[in-house]
């Protein structure tokens, strides 16, 4: 059995490459920096495949499953993704189409050809790393969290229309809060809410990956506030969010 891990050389991705290969799975590792990769690599008692590509280009993301697929394939994690810092106004264009191309269009693809040879096959788990972002309006980082309403909505739906096919493929959307990574540094922010071990989080999300679940959300305040959101209109909650992305300080 094989995994297909994008954004693996760090963070989230990284810890569950270790995990998968403690479970015994063979690794397509893929990221745009490739000695990170080859060190990960070298590190787990597994046979690693390693893919330096930029899943922002479609060609490289065709051929990036193209290289993975196959009858072993058994679990895709679309975790590749980053955010930016600022107002809608004042932010890059060309930097904001970027990051829909890693955080949309890379999961989109990637989601819908898995989902393909898994249902075909009957059996096969996708993981889309979303963000406690996709459940609210994000003022001060608008296109990054409106990637991740996507990566959500997209991955309930298709997780619907499975279930209603009768198909044991699962996909499930991992939406985590504040996590140890890198993420801030490429964003220009720093949180104000202390961010979860990568571990923790890589672990609650494989294993409710593997259980079936349809979104977890690791750690019990981000569990409250996506539970409290429903008893906010979505104007109070843009007003609410803009206070705390405010605290965060831009490059």
């Amino acid at each position: 059995m094989r995994a297909l891990i994008t954004g693996a050389s760090s963070g989230i991705g990284r810890e569950m490459a270790k995990l998968l290969a403690a479970r015994g799975y063979e690794l397509t590792l893929c990221a745009r920096r490739e000695d990170r990769l080859r060190e990960l690599a070298a590190e787990l008692p597994t046979v690693c495949h390693v893919v330096a590509a930029d899943v922002a280009d479609e060609k490289e993301c065709r051929l990036l499953y193209e290289a993975a697929r196959g009858d072993d394939l058994e679990v895709v994690i679309n975790n590749a993704g980053f955010g930016l810092f600022g107002e809608f106004a004042g932010t890059d264009l060309d930097e904001e189409l970027r990051m829909i191309d890693v955080n949309i269009r890379a999961v989109h693809i990637l989601t819908k050809l898995a989902v393909r040879d898994f249902a075909a096959r009957g059996r096969g788990y996708v993981l889309n790393v979303a963000s406690s972002a996709g459940f609210l309006p994000g003022p001060l980082m608008a296109t990054y969290y409106a990637s991740k309403n996507y990566v959500l909505r997209l991955t309930e739906a298709v997780r619907e229309e499975l279930r209603r096919a009768g198909s044991p493929v699962r996909v499930c959307a991992l939406c985590p809060g504040p996590v140890d990574t890198e993420f801030n540094k490429v964003a220009g922010v720093r949180f104000s809410l202390a961010g979860l071990n990568a571990g923790r989080v890589a672990r609650e999300a494989l294993d409710g990956l593997f259980a079936g679940k349809a979104v977890v959300v690791p750690g019990a305040a981000m569990k409250a506030m996506t539970f409290a959101r429903h008893f906010a209109s979505d104007s109070l909650l843009a007003r609410i969010t803009y206070h705390f992305q405010h605290k965060k300080n831009g490059r």
